[in-house]
């Protein structure tokens, strides 16, 4: 029963980080129509930010913070420069685009940082017994802020004016032009929100797996991915809940030692399986086309 509970906790602390991921993914898409590919290489900058100013400073606060200036900048500077240009181009164009970007970020880190991946201890929180069961502090802690930030989100996007024209945005683009929003700049806010969340997200990851390399975020970035297609591509609650689901079977699964070596390969199975006995995802919606 211990280890369950232990398994279950950790599950939704690392399910927390894939749901931050997927955040990203899910916004951009909702209200861009686009899939960002490179959002997972954005945890990998934010990694290396992460590692340069704790070697620097010794103090992970200043490092989480800088991680995501630079990761918030790199985020405006990828939508500007890279997809802004393609804003009337074809779904296959951007794409591709995205997948350079990706390529030229892990390319770029692998030049400055080198290929052998660095070790990057953020802090030793300990563990917190309660009667048998022990649990790990980084989790409890991630689970909480994950939590915090997912709800100071949804009532950012339901409350705020700037949230209001986001959905606005996603309903109809060109509606929301007419009615005088600036859909350019809300493109941009959403890119910038989708990069602090991935910053967020590279912290959390280095506090349960301390190593880092130029695809450190390819994984993580595929299973987010694969998180907000299980909850429902474009819903913000769809990608919390694909999020914590997909991280609470992962840890099960690699909690029997006979399964974990096809973890990976259960999660996509799962997903391939959801989405031909439910193609929009949990929480999706289906879209009537006007004709």
């Amino acid at each position: 029963m211990e280890q369950i509970i232990t398994t279950i906790i950790n599950g939704l602390s690392l399910g927390g980080v894939y749901a931050l991921i997927a955040l990203g993914y899910t916004m951009v898409y909702g209200i861009a129509k686009m899939l960002n590919f490179a959002h997972g290489d954005i945890i990998m900058v934010g990694g290396y930010t992460i590692f340069v100013f704790m070697n620097a400073t010794g103090n992970p606060i200043i490092a989480a913070i800088f991680a995501a200036v630079v990761c918030v900048i790199l985020g405006a500077s990828m939508e500007k420069l890279a997809y802004k240009p393609l804003r009337g181009a074809s779904p296959l164009a951007v794409l591709i685009t995205a997948i350079g970007v990706s390529y030229l970020l892990q390319s770029l880190s692998q030049i400055i940082f080198g290929p052998t991946p660095k070790t990057v201890i953020v802090a030793d929180l300990g563990v917190t017994k309660i009667g048998n069961v022990t649990i790990s502090n980084s989790s409890v802690l991630t689970l909480i802020l994950t939590v915090i930030i997912m709800i100071a989100l949804t009532l950012f996007i339901k409350m705020s004016k700037t949230g209001r024209a986001m959905l606005a945005v996603s309903e109809d683009r060109d509606a929301a032009k007419i009615m005088g929003v600036n859909v350019n700049g809300i493109i941009t806010i959403t890119f910038v929100i989708g990069a602090f969340l991935a910053a967020v997200a590279s912290l959390f990851y280095l506090l349960k797996y301390p190593s880092i390399s130029n695809t450190m975020g390819s994984m993580p970035g595929i299973k987010a991915f694969t998180a907000a297609v299980i909850g429902g591509i474009g819903s913000i609650p769809g990608a919390m809940l694909g999020g914590l689901l997909l991280g609470v079977i992962e840890c099960i699964f690699n909690s029997f030692s006979e399964i974990a070596p096809y973890t990976d390969a259960i999660e996509f199975g799962i997903l391939i399986v959801l989405l031909l006995i439910r193609p929009n995802g949990i929480l999706g919606k289906k879209k009537r086309e006007k004709v």
